[in-house]
């Protein structure tokens, strides 16, 4: 008879009362995360063992949340890392039925009033994130201010890390999870518009490398962290 849990369904049903669920569902947020990741990162940062590791990733992936993604080779021989990353689904399914209804509702607002109307929608959209966020954002170099805008996108449930460029004055800001992701792959103006709202609270030039709705594991934005003048404050809405 088989100790193992149950393989869940969805993201959301892992069941928290047992600890096999719970630590697989650790292992998810983190590729979600940090990914592409390796078996052998996980563990160290879950204090567990590589096996344990893999058989928790052997259930995501019969699940359908986590596949593989070949990275840059390591090693003596070259061989590529085997590293994980959430899948469309894992993405998908945090975050239920509203990305359908908010697809219709623009859809249907681009039929009445034009593209305009979208880009509008999508600039005043930011704006509260901006009003909200600025409070939070405070610290003297753009480093420190990428890290707290990273904090607060977590807070919000973006799933966001900072990533240091190895050779190069600029840091990458990871997002793990967008909640209008499948209607982003529709409207781009929703991403630009915060690439856009991103650098005003930054104080600084950021550029969108890649995003999970043109698919992306991981929405990542380049900003340099040379020296840039204090964030402008958050336009006033119009």
């Amino acid at each position: 008879m088989s100790m193992t849990s149950p393989v869940p369904d969805r993201p959301d049903r892992f069941d928290p009362a047992d600890p096999e669920s719970t630590t697989r569902a650790r292992v998810l947020a983190l590729i979600t995360t940090d990914g592409p990741v390796t078996a052998v990162l996980l563990a160290a940062r879950l204090h567990l063992t590589a096996a344990g590791i893999r058989r928790h990733i052997g259930c995501l992936e019969e699940s359908g949340l986590v596949a593989v993604h070949d990275g840059r080779p390591t090693g003596a021989r070259g061989r590529p890392a085997r590293a994980y990353v959430a899948t469309d689904r894992a993405h998908a399914e945090g975050t239920g039925e509203y990305p359908d209804i908010a697809t219709q509702a623009l859809h249907f607002l681009a039929s009445v009033a034009g593209d305009e109307a979208i880009e509008d929608f999508a600039q005043r959209r930011m704006e509260d994130l901006e009003k909200r966020y600025a409070p939070k954002i405070t610290a003297p170099d753009v480093e420190g201010r990428v890290q707290q805008l990273a904090d607060a996108l977590s807070a919000d449930g973006f799933a966001a890390s900072v990533r240091p460029v190895p050779g190069a004055v600029t840091v990458q800001l990871c997002q793990g999870h967008c909640p209008v992701q499948h209607v982003a792959a529709q409207f781009p103006a929703l991403c630009d518009a915060e690439a856009q709202a991103f650098s005003r609270l930054l104080g600084s030039h950021t550029q969108r490398l890649v995003t999970l709705a043109n698919g992306g594991h991981v929405c990542t934005t380049n900003v340099p962290v040379a020296s840039s003048p204090p964030p402008r404050s958050p336009r006033p809405a119009g």
